[in-house]
């Protein structure tokens, strides 16, 4: 039975639209966890639909050569270790909370941290890997997960700076944890990967001058891995590299309050809004390493899911970032270059090389 038809024998059509995850379909998760393409530890039905498809196709196709079957979701092979510090407050919001494992070291160490997907409106930073967590450990490198803010409390704009405060929070911090402050990385899927390259792109936000000492911390990275990103938040600017609008996006006033404006008019107004949370239009030469990784398809647009995830989002960033002088590693799961094997392995080693890890 495949996994569409077993959707179709355990989701009456009234829940596919509910706003909670759907335990059902988390159920599935556990037999399919490589259908969770944004990596936010929730299969949406749009997710489960798009993975019906490759499901099809691979049994169309020939068979892979061996060592070639793409890059599912990593099983998890070690068991989570507890946080030397869980829910600490990054910031005033109830939302603005991290955990962090700290890496046993005389010297102060180098930090990954993971900033969970889920459209800005689910996920947790309980999503984090713990294979990843393990693998940092293990070689030196503390780890560090945050909970932010959600649309609709906050727009995206400062959803974002939720994320940036993080980063400055942990500087602020670094002696008591025996961080490293110049090496800080950061990953993630989905949201969490565009709010990485954000991060890796977007001018430095520390503030001298402010009364806030964490504001006065840098917000800037030593490398951002992101799988399955968007290329820019400006998300006006999706036709150019996708072909077409998304309807979801044009029903009246949902694009507008994404970035917290009333109408499309003001957010028309709101220029310096959409430059500010565009990352193709932030890149420069003095910016970052990035990784990236895509798991969809190529063609036709096939539906949001597909949308917010399509492989021209990272081809898009790539082109940005190779004109600009920026090294920027991208890989797919089922175009050119095509990646072998689990996507974890090489976002590791990237990020490890350019936080100076042996």
């Amino acid at each position: 039975m495949t996994l569409v038809q077993k959707l179709l024998l355990t989701l009456c059509p009234a829940l596919l639209c509910a706003a909670e995850p759907n335990p059902r379909l988390q159920e599935l998760l556990k037999q399919y966890p490589e259908a969770d393409t944004n990596h936010d530890g929730v299969l949406t039905f749009e997710e489960a639909q798009v993975y019906s498809k490759v499901i099809r196709r691979a049994k169309k196709a020939p068979a892979p050569p061996p060592g070639d079957e793409g890059s599912p979701r990593p099983a998890e092979t070690t068991k989570k270790p507890a946080p030397a510090f869980a829910n600490v407050s990054y910031g005033p919001h109830e939302r603005n909370k991290l955990d962090l494992w700290l890496a046993k070291s005389d010297r102060p160490t180098p930090l990954v941290v993971y900033i969970h997907g889920g459209g800005f409106v689910n996920g947790s930073k309980d999503g984090a890997s713990a294979n990843m967590i393990k693998a940092c450990l293990d070689h030196g490198v503390s780890f560090m997960a945050i909970n932010y803010r959600f649309r609709p409390t906050a727009p995206i704009q400062d959803i974002l700076r939720d994320c940036a405060r993080s980063i400055q929070f942990v500087r602020w911090k670094a002696r008591e944890y025996n961080l490293d402050p110049k090496r800080i990385a950061s990953y993630g899927g989905s949201a969490g990967a565009g709010t990485s390259l954000w991060l890796a792109f977007h001018p430095d936000l520390a503030d001298p001058k402010s009364a806030d000492p964490v504001r006065r911390e840098s917000s800037r990275l030593a490398a951002a891995g992101a799988i399955n990103t968007q290329a820019t938040y400006n998300i006006r600017r999706w036709p150019e590299f996708l072909g077409k609008g998304n309807t979801e996006w044009e029903r009246p006033g949902e694009l507008a309050a994404f970035y917290g404006a009333k109408s499309d008019e003001e957010l028309t107004r709101s220029q310096a809004v959409l430059d500010d949370v565009d990352m193709l239009g932030l890149i420069s030469s003095d910016d970052p390493p990035v990784f990236m990784f895509s798991a969809q398809p190529d063609g036709d647009v096939a539906n949001r899911g597909h949308y917010l995830h399509h492989p021209n989002h990272a081809r898009t960033v790539k082109k940005a970032c190779d004109a600009a002088g920026v090294e920027a590693t991208v890989w797919f799961a089922m175009s050119e270059p095509r990646l072998k094997g689990n996507h974890e392995i090489p976002l590791q080693e990237f990020l490890f090389k350019h936080l100076g890890v042996k």
